[in-house]
């Protein structure tokens, strides 16, 4: 998204909301994560806007940068509990506030909307493993 706003010359976002499922027999890490990036460098890379809860390999992490938004909940930044702090809630209303709504079905392609193809090619890192549709299906 960093390469993708800078080379259009726009504002990117990146979204992440993976609910905490991780058990003893198996689950993933949660993280909820909000990175809005400019057409241009700042002071690390071109984040204009960051925030995240997550939990890092067992312990929960909150951390921001850039200037918060007038509609942020800014009191919440300093719950007691560090997922607390930013949740999936707030994500939602966060993106709201600036004419998003991922979690929707409907915002997706809206009757005339134009749509863009992604595709990533070249070499895999060797320390990445890639999955089917199918297989991601069963082990997630």
């Amino acid at each position: 998204m960093s390469y993708m706003a800078e080379t259009l010359g726009c504002r990117g976002m990146r979204v992440v909301a993976v609910p905490h499922t991780l058990r003893k027999d198996g689950g993933r890490y949660g993280a909820v994560m909000f990175e809005l990036y400019g057409p241009r460098q700042t002071d690390w890379l071109n984040y204009l806007r960051t925030l995240y809860a997550a939990n890092d390999g067992g312990r929960w992490v909150f951390g921001q940068s850039g200037e918060p938004f007038p509609f942020e909940k800014l009191e919440q930044y300093q719950a007691r509990r560090v997922r607390d702090r930013f949740t999936f809630d707030m994500l939602k209303e966060y993106l709201h506030h600036l004419g998003l709504s991922p979690f929707e079905e409907d915002f997706y392609l809206p009757q005339g909307a134009p749509s863009w193809l992604v595709e990533r090619t070249g070499p895999v890192s060797p320390s990445h493993k890639e999955f089917t549709l199918a297989q991601a299906r069963e082990r997630f």
